[in-house]
């Protein structure tokens, strides 16, 4: 059974949000405070556990089945020359996924991820945006569904990355659809381009936000009209997972645009997701401010593919084992005052 059979279906899920267990989060918190450190001495760390905590629902929160999953789509938009590398690249990269000779490969697997690669209609690209909305009804819900089914309940965590080729153009425009800012704002080189090129993707993100300026700014107009295949599946998953109560972790800026239209209307949707990097493209700094995410690391990183979420689930994975293996004050015989520094 689809998870978003219509879109009401897809309103209506945004709008009763699961809410974190937080019994489970004072006991974790209440742990945090007995173990022998100083209180708040391990920082963010301390914080990602508790967090965990609440929405795996168990004081001591841990990590025995994660999944990263990656959706690849293709975009009509570019017809405009938007990026330095043209739409094969896509399918070529999927190809590469199953080979295992990506990064994500690599670092989904030091991460202890399994790797689901999800590609979604490569060999029919979305429509031109700049000229009609990218997605049919019927196509935006079968992404959004694509997203939803890599949704397990018996997952202790899932992180989410894309691939294709021109994406960071449907990123932009989203973004700036959604939250306001000219294309010029939230625009950037994405995969490398030159000045001109970007003024191209500016001028093509201009004359999609123009044409679609009098259409409905529902979130899931705003997703079929402007997003991609990939995109619109980003935000299906994250929405699943926060039925499911499934700690998200979310990659770079196309990955956190997804959510920009669902968080006008429900800003708490990126409640129970953290932000594994902060990517180097321009727009993803601020738009990780106006969705009121901090990340956890800034790598200068701007690959995609999920690559800096894999990352920083090595960073999770030592909050969750400081958390669960240190000692408390009682069972370590040391006064709380003595590890405190008093």
């Amino acid at each position: 059974m689809s998870a978003f059979a219509s879109p009401a279906a897809f309103d209506a899920a945004l709008a009763d949000l699961a809410m974190p267990d937080a019994a489970a989060a004072a006991a974790a918190r209440a742990r945090q405070d007995d173990l022998t450190k100083p209180p708040g001495s391990l920082g963010r760390l301390e914080d990602i556990a508790v967090f965990m905590a609440g929405w795996q629902g168990r004081e001591r929160p841990g990590i025995a089945r994660g999944r990263t999953a990656i959706f690849a789509g293709n975009h009509g938009f570019m017809v405009h020359g938007v990026s330095a590398f043209p739409t094969s690249v896509t399918a070529a990269m999927v190809a590469n996924f199953a080979a295992g000779g990506a990064a994500i490969n690599a670092l989904a697997g030091v991460a202890g991820l399994e790797l689901m690669v999800v590609p979604l209609d490569l060999d029919r690209p979305t429509a031109d945006f700049t000229c009609a909305p990218a997605m049919t009804e019927a196509e935006c819900l079968a992404a959004l569904n694509a997203g939803a089914a890599v949704v397990t309940s018996d997952l202790d965590i899932l992180t989410l990355g894309e691939m294709g080729i021109g994406n960071t153009t449907a990123a932009a425009a989203l973004c700036a659809l959604s939250l306001g800012g000219s294309a010029a704002e939230w625009a950037g080189p994405g995969t490398g381009l030159d000045a001109a090129g970007v003024a191209r993707k500016v001028a093509v993100i201009a004359q999609a936000l123009a044409f679609h300026a009098d259409a409905p700014h529902t979130p899931f107009e705003t997703l079929r009209r402007l997003g991609g295949r990939e995109i619109a599946a980003m935000a299906g998953a994250v929405l699943r997972a926060r039925a499911l109560r499934v700690p998200v972790v979310l990659d770079g800026f196309i990955t956190c645009a997804a959510l920009a239209p669902l968080a006008v209307v429900a800003p708490g949707i990126v409640d129970h997701c953290l932000a594994g990097h902060c990517s180097a493209e321009p727009g993803h700094v601020r738009l990780l401010a106006r969705l009121g995410l901090v990340p956890l690391l800034n790598l200068g990183m701007r690959l995609g593919e999920g690559s800096g979420a894999a990352v920083a689930v090595g960073v999770i994975r030592a909050a969750l084992a400081a958390h669960d293996q240190m000692a408390t004050f009682a069972q370590a015989g040391v006064a709380s005052g003595v590890a405190a520094g008093a």
